[in-house]
């Protein structure tokens, strides 16, 4: 029974007069289910009202709302001489059902047949909502002939489909001549800038908006977090909080995203706290963000809690799973989940291999490595690309089968790219390995693939084997070429506040009392039989100075002022751009002895726990 002053069995009992056709479109736009759709439309068959165009209008109408695109097109194409009204409904539901070229063929049978019916401004937002930059570019001359160009709805779905699209000159000039500006051209615009990386342009329209809605903030938020912007993303995030606007779902996945770019595992469990305390729906999005900012922040024990505890898991959950304890050296539990998953026959997808090549990478567990990667075409109909190949490489080549690595690369079905090059570079400078090493550059110079890491890394192999005229050729080559080395840099949050270091640092407020506790640190060490290891330091420089270059780097400057900013016995959590040096690994395993310290160091390849003078990576990294 329908929940309305009349029901089908009203319309279609034989002792009740025949209801009227406007009775029964009312009953059509209350219709709560498709099963009272169908029964009330069983009825407009019965009492012949199915050529009434208000009825059959909003039947078509309903059938799309509760997603029957089917029913309503069968319908669409009963109706005889369909108006105006009728098309822009079809045409609107097929554009919201991301059928786009459908719509646009339905606007072409629009105005091409022998009574043609022309569109109005509707039509056309129906048709630019979500569209392809190229159906933009086409339906645009149609805009300024049928005069529509200066109606602010459909100047806004123009500026849309180009920003989207990211012709964003046109969309900005469009932009700049519409005479009123809603929220939503604005939004448009800053979300072309934003998605296509123009952050500063996004950022120059967000601050001159005199209203903002929720959706701004996470176009602005979200557009800092994929670009890398992480500290910014937090900022913004807070001003949004201090200004009352409440956080939704896209909100928080983008702000914890940026937490775990940085390793902000404070500001990651104050946003976890909110979502609690909020009592917003720990959905699978939701739990996977946090699954990922916790295991980037050092926290893995958190993000297998909330793995645990998170309903309906889908592949996405999974793989953030596997890639965290990959991040972390926890090969076997990595397998362990990858092998429920095969059980449990979920469909697997590239990023599933990669995280668990990489956990066999990091622990050296060539053999496993191998059957999965080759597992991977066989039995799980998945092509290997680039990033499975610089998998394999990278497992093959820390293992110390270099040349497995090298022909591997070379008889790709794909292009190598600079990572897997410089993966096989690095793992040449790992195990020392010039001979191989000059062979590939050699190569990568003759077929014009060299780049910046090329010549920095077989520098790197030169100072390591003291080869101290090769580094100078290699500084010659860099320098032709306007190569710079990527500074190492460090940074430690605390308070809720990120510090940041590089190599020799002296602009911290707090330099001087950092660099006291670096001069005890080193005493603690070298009583503890610490010797530098000088042959990493990349100048020829006598041995002291070697020595002396060591005591800078960045982490160790981040691990001294974690020393005297915190708590005794406390964690002490530090992020890392570039891979952890041989010195500062085997210091820190000591500082950790000493100290009784739990120190964390996340690396651009993954975790280091130090705890009581051992490393979780088991020293293979």
């Amino acid at each position: 029974m329908l929940s309305t002053p009349f029901s089908t069995t009203t319309i279609t009992s034989p002792s009740t007069p025949p209801p009227s056709p406007e009775t029964v479109a009312s009953l059509i736009t209350t219709s709560k289910t498709i099963q009272q759709l169908l029964q009330i439309h069983a009825a407009v068959i019965r009492h012949g009202f199915q050529n009434h165009p208000i009825v059959n209008f909003k039947l078509q109408r309903s059938y799309s709302s509760f997603n029957r695109l089917d029913q309503s097109l069968a319908l669409f194409n009963l109706t005889p001489n369909p108006n105006v009204f009728f098309y822009t409904s079809i045409i609107h539901a097929h554009t919201a059902g991301n059928l786009h070229l459908r719509g646009v063929k339905l606007y072409i049978q629009m105005i091409s047949q022998n009574e043609v019916v022309e569109p109005n401004e509707f039509t056309f937002s129906a048709l630019l909502k979500g569209c392809c930059l190229e159906t933009g570019r086409l339906l645009h001359p149609h805009v300024i002939k049928l005069g529509f160009d200066g109606n602010m709805h459909v100047r806004t779905a123009l500026v849309d489909a180009y920003s989207r699209g990211g012709d964003l000159a046109s969309a900005r000039q469009l932009f700049d001549e519409m005479p009123e500006r809603s929220l939503v051209s604005l939004t448009s615009m800053i979300t072309g800038y934003a998605k296509h990386g123009d952050l500063v342009r996004a950022r120059a329209l967000f601050d001159a908006m005199t209203e903002r809605d929720s959706v701004c903030w996470n176009v602005m938020i979200g557009g800092y977090a994929k670009y890398g912007k992480p500290t910014d993303a937090l900022t913004l995030f807070r001003d949004m909080m201090r200004v009352k606007m409440d956080p939704d779902e896209v909100t928080l996945v983008a702000v914890l995203s940026a937490c775990g770019q940085i390793g902000s595992l404070e500001s990651g469990r104050w946003i976890h706290s909110y979502v609690k305390n909020n009592g917003i729906h720990m959905n699978v999005h939701l739990g996977t963000a946090l699954i990922d900012m916790y295991s980037k922040s050092g926290s893995l024990k958190d993000a297998e809690l909330i793995f645990n505890k998170l309903k309906n898991k889908d592949v996405i959950a999974y793989n953030s799973m596997i890639t965290a304890y990959a991040m972390h050296g926890f090969a076997q539990e990595a397998l362990l989940l990858f092998s429920n998953m095969c059980r449990m026959h979920t469909r697997l997808t590239d990023v599933s291999f990669v995280g668990i090549l990489n956990a066999c990478a990091h622990s050296g567990l060539v053999s496993i490595g191998k059957g999965i990667f080759l597992s991977m075409k066989g039995k799980h109909k998945i092509e290997p690309t680039i990033e499975h190949y610089g998998c394999m490489v990278n497992l093959l080549g820390r293992a110390g089968y270099l040349e497995q690595a090298y022909t591997l690369v070379k008889n790709m079905k794909v292009d190598p790219d600079p990572v897997i090059w410089g993966t096989l570079l690095d793992s040449c400078t790992l195990h020392r390995n010039v001979r191989l090493a000059e062979e590939i550059v050699k190569f990568l110079v003759d077929h014009n693939l060299a780049n910046s890491g090329t010549y920095i890394l077989l520098s790197n192999l030169y100072a390591a084997t003291s080869d101290w005229a090769g580094v100078a050729r290699m500084r010659t080559m860099m320098k032709d070429h306007m190569v710079h080395k990527e500074p190492g840099c460090s940074s430690i949050e605390v308070h809720n506040k990120v510090h940041e270091f590089v190599a020799g640092d002296t602009k911290h407020p707090n330099s001087e009392k950092i660099y006291m506790m670096l001069e005890e640190v080193n005493g603690w060490v070298k009583d503890h039989g610490y010797s530098p290891q000088t042959d990493i330091v990349l100048h020829d420089f006598g041995k002291r100075e070697r020595a002396r270059s060591l005591e800078v780097h960045s982490e160790k400057l981040a691990i001294a002022f974690g020393l005297i900013s915190t708590e005794a016995g406390s964690s002490i959590k530090i992020v890392k751009n570039l891979r952890v040096c041989l010195d500062c690994h085997e210091v820190t395993k000591l500082i950790s002895k000493i100290t009784g310290r739990r120190i964390v160091v996340r690396d651009r390849n993954r975790f280091h726990l130090f705890e009581d003078g051992s490393c979780s990576c088991g020293d293979y990294w």
